[in-house]
């Protein structure tokens, strides 16, 4: 119950402190992801509605796409030079790059929420282990064994598992 209550905590109560970096930097990377993906996301969702709009201050895109002159691309800047082919293509690559980033976005909060399950099961099962004795007289067994057939009255000879513990 603390591991629900707090991250971290069934760790600390189950006396497994090695474990408690581990919670918090799986959280850590998590976040990380999501705010990288979500800034990105950010980033060419703008760029995206800057190049689709006919408003020519909005330009954001321009710092995304570089090393190519806008005169090919650009139907607002540069109405009589753009390439069409060009334009829509820039469009649709802006485009696979909102849906990338957002899919990301989205599995990093599937991935916090699979994380904080996760160690919630880990301190669960290690606090129902806690307890449990393992002995050191385990023993196997094989030996022959003789059984009677079914139905013949004739015996046969078997392998006989014995685990004792």
């Amino acid at each position: 119950m603390l591991a629900v209550s707090f991250p971290g905590l069934g760790q600390i109560y189950n006396r497994k402190y090695w474990k408690v970096p581990l919670v918090y930097a799986g959280f850590g990377g998590l976040i990380y992801a999501i705010g990288f993906n979500t800034r990105e996301y950010n980033t060419f969702m703008t760029a995206y509605q800057d190049f689709t709009d006919n408003i020519p201050e909005t330009d954001s895109y321009l710092k995304l796409i570089r090393g190519v002159d806008p005169e090919t691309y650009d139907p607002v800047l540069y109405p009589d030079s753009y390439i069409p082919s060009n334009a829509s293509w820039y469009k649709d690559r802006m485009l696979r790059q909102v849906d990338y980033f957002k899919k990301y976005r989205d599995l990093s909060y599937i991935g916090i929420a699979a994380w904080y399950l996760f160690t919630v099961l880990d301190a669960n099962v290690d606090a129902s282990l806690f307890n449990y004795d393992v002995k050191d007289d385990l023993e196997l067994k094989v030996e022959p064994v003789m059984l009677p057939l079914s139905g013949h009255g004739e015996m046969g000879m078997f392998l006989c598992l014995k685990i004792t513990f």
